[in-house]
């Protein structure tokens, strides 16, 4: 029975593993967006530098391992053998979970998943342990739970949501009116004093409370540091405001950069100081239990944890590990990536495509915010309102919306207020032993500083605002279903022992294998379907050009819907209908984010490209009759069979049948001109228009006779029949007009 222990030992050291490689693919959104969204440096370089920052974080972490040794539970209640079903079931239940979100892409919580899952374990090992005492009640359940630190650490990571938000909005009101977003053309001396600010902050929160755990720091230098506080911040200060000077005015650089770097060191310096205790505090108190029990020669069953009560350095080479681990997920997860676009995404200052749909939610918090708004703009006289939304004007000149990939999310002022912010809060909560959850910091951080620069307007707030409360709602969910899933997990290996144990990792490898090729086979469907593009000339030729293989696009993806639509509504399979709907509501999706750029798209003109932008928006208004046709044609099929009306005739579905032959040539030959950008042939292609026409003309003919001479009880079949039949009329007609417009344009050059 004792080799179990060692085999659960060895399973937890490679749990702890896999937890540092799905755990950083989470994490490393709260200390990359920052840098990432403001191009200020190179991607290489941010990688460089938050490699640093997490190799030097992981070796000051020492301290923040009690956490999972007596943070949550009382181990002096618990035996050895209860001890390491506790820690088995937190390991797989975190791992799964993390790895759920990951695949999602969305950033959640490591702290509040290790937080809730050591909870949930042990509240399920202790009403074990209640219901086979006969003097214990549910009363007892206190005993078990360490209830102080536990609270203060829930309320501590919930509090933090606040917190991060406020001082985030605050701290870049404050220094976007100082700076505005003409900052490059302030005095030398405001950079210089702002580099100054920062960098102390960062010094002092970072680089001096966080030696506060690191166990190759001398317990001399320590002392001192700490004698010596208020002086050590004053002369970092001036050593900071002085570096910042030389920076901007001898060296004619961004101190904004320099700001940047230091910062993105310091936050992944305060995440991996934090958080490593969420991917290797589990394993290594379970390891340390373990030698104490071997020490002690006492039976699993009778070994008291109360050792685990006391402070146990961990050992420097584990933590160097666990920092190589973290570096090298960090340079090659794409899962990482994938969390850090939707931060970035929400944080952005000018337009993207927004990933999360508005709610009921949203909109009255919209709806309310524009309310205060209103109602402060009245309190405020209108010469210090005038003064203060002229700090916060943006440049004059527009960015074309088709360059939007290249250009930053946001700029280097709000960047750096995100890393200054983030890594002091993160700092204090290390130094006071809490584990703060650094998603819930950094993120708010982000949210708070987007909405005091104005970042949220009045046409993506409500996208934004849903964004924020669907991740916000997905940490709940995290907590719910850390403490659920884990506990049920301990009960599961109670009751199972070894073989369930043996069970769980199985089905865990299977779920991760899956997952992961799961998400490789998304990322490679992205990069061979991608989406509609905008467009970025200005000319009638140009656009004709460059927008051939979007067209080409929206013909082969109207040819899949169509034909599966027909060919669903022939077999009555409503799996197939609901999939030509889901192709229609992408396709849609993308014609109306094309249409809202329109704005961007004319505003970039000048007079020589009028002709381009007419040509451009009667392009985009074909397509969205396309998009509409098929619209109508895939619901008003998927409602027939879903309703269980009577399915169409023999005659009917061979009428269909030939329509989509033809119709598929045609598209076929359109994509096929398209791709190889011989639009001269399009003329061909205008030839058939009338022709085209005509047999749908036939096809209703015959249908009215049918009617008429045929006895006909299904008056839901005959419409369904004729409304298809006028609408393919309609998708027929949109496509040659888009097809003439191409046609003609491209003649008059």
């Amino acid at each position: 029975m004792d080799n179990i222990y060692i085999l659960m030992i060895v399973a937890l050291a490679i749990l702890a593993i896999a937890d540092l490689v799905v755990g950083v693919s989470n994490d490393a959104v709260n200390f990359l967006n920052s840098a990432i969204g403001s191009k200020a440096v190179s991607f290489k370089t941010i990688m460089i530098v938050a490699s640093l920052g997490v190799a030097f974080g992981a070796l000051s972490s020492s301290g923040m391992m009690e956490v999972a040794r007596k943070g949550i539970f009382m181990p002096s209640e618990f035996y050895f053998n209860e001890i390491m079903i506790i820690f088995m079931a937190v390991m797989i239940t975190d791992i799964l979970l993390l790895d759920f979100f990951n695949t999602l892409g969305m950033p959640t919580s490591t702290t509040v998943s290790i937080v809730f899952e050591l909870l949930g374990a042990a509240v399920v090992m202790s009403l074990i342990k209640i219901s086979i005492s006969d003097t214990e009640t549910i009363a007892n359940l206190g005993q078990y739970i360490n209830t102080a630190k536990a609270t203060e650490i829930i309320l501590g990571i919930l509090l933090s949501v606040v917190v991060a938000f406020s001082v985030g909005a605050f701290v870049q009101y404050n220094s976007r009116l100082l700076l505005t977003f003409d900052f490059e053309k302030k005095a030398k001396w405001v950079s210089a004093l702002f580099g100054g600010i920062a960098a102390t902050a960062i010094t002092y929160f970072i680089l001096i409370k966080g030696l506060k755990g690191a166990s190759f720091v001398s317990s001399d230098f320590k002392a001192f540091v700490a004698d010596n506080s208020v002086m050590i911040v004053a002369l970092s200060f001036l050593f900071w405001t002085a570096l910042s000077a030389l920076i901007t005015g001898v060296f004619k650089m961004s101190v904004y950069k320099f700001i940047i770097i230091i910062g993105t060191f310091a936050i992944a310096m305060a995440f991996a100081g934090n958080d490593l205790v969420n991917f290797i505090g589990v394993p290594i108190a379970a390891w340390q239990s373990y030698e104490a029990w071997v020490a002690s020669g006492v039976p699993a069953t009778e070994f008291s944890m109360e050792v685990m009560s006391k402070k146990v350095a961990t050992p420097s080479l584990l933590l160097f590990a666990a920092g190589l681990i973290m570096v090298l997920t960090l340079w090659f997860s794409k899962k990482a990536r994938a969390v850090l676009k939707t931060s970035i995404d929400l944080s952005s200052q000018d337009s993207v495509k927004e990933r999360f749909e508005p709610n009921f939610l949203s909109r009255g918090l919209v709806r309310f915010s524009t309310l205060i708004s209103k109602y402060h703009g009245t309190i405020l006289p209108k010469t210090l309102q005038s003064k203060i939304d002229k700090q916060f004007e943006k440049p004059k000149e527009l960015k074309l919306a088709g360059k939007q990939q290249d250009l930053p999310a946001f700029d280097m002022v709000r960047a750096a207020v995100n890393l200054m912010v983030a890594s002091i809060l993160i700092s204090i909560a290390t130094s006071m032993k809490l584990p703060l959850s650094t998603t819930y910091v950094t993120f708010m951080v982000a949210m708070g500083t987007s909405l005091a620069d104005r970042a949220w307007g009045r046409e993506s707030a409500v996208y934004r605002v849903a964004g924020v409360l669907n991740v916000i709602g997905g940490w709940f969910f995290t907590a719910f279903s850390a403490f659920v899933a884990s506990g049920i997990i301990a009960y599961l290996i109670y009751l199972g022992k070894a073989p369930m144990i043996a069970v769980l990792l199985l089905l865990t490898v299977i779920l991760l294998v899956r997952n992961y090729l799961s998400h490789k086979k998304k990322g490679n469907n992205t990069l061979l379907q991608e989406g509609l593009k905008k467009t970025e000339s200005k000319t009638v030729q140009g656009i004709i050009q460059e927008s051939a293989e979007h067209i080409s696009n929206v013909v082969s993806r109207t040819n899949k819907i169509y034909s599966g639509m027909l060919s669903g509504l022939a077999t009555e399979d409503l799996s197939k209908l609901k999939k030509s709907r889901k192709g229609v509501e992408k396709l849609n999706k993308e014609v109306d984010e094309l249409r809202d750029d329109i704005f961007y798209f004319i505003k970039n003109l000048d007079e020589t490209s009028v002709r381009g932008s007419n040509f451009y928006i009667i392009i985009l208004g074909y397509l969205q009759d396309v998009g509409q046709s098929l619209d109508f044609l895939a619901k008003t099929s998927y409602k027939h069979i879903n309703n269980n009306h009577k399915a169409l005739r023999f005659n009917q579905i061979k009428d269909l049948q030939d329509i989509d032959s033809s119709f598929e040539n045609l598209l076929n030959e359109i994509e096929s001109i398209f791709k190889s950008r011989k639009f001269e042939k399009l003329g061909d292609i205008l030839n058939g228009k009338q022709r085209a026409q005509d047999d749908l003309a036939v096809k209703i003919a015959s249908q009215i006779t049918r009617t008429r001479t045929e006895e006909d009880d299904s008056p839901k079949n005959t419409a369904l029949y004729f409304s298809l039949l006028i609408e393919t009329k309609d998708l027929v007609a949109a496509i040659m007009n888009l097809i003439e417009e191409y046609y003609n344009s491209y003649n008059k050059n």
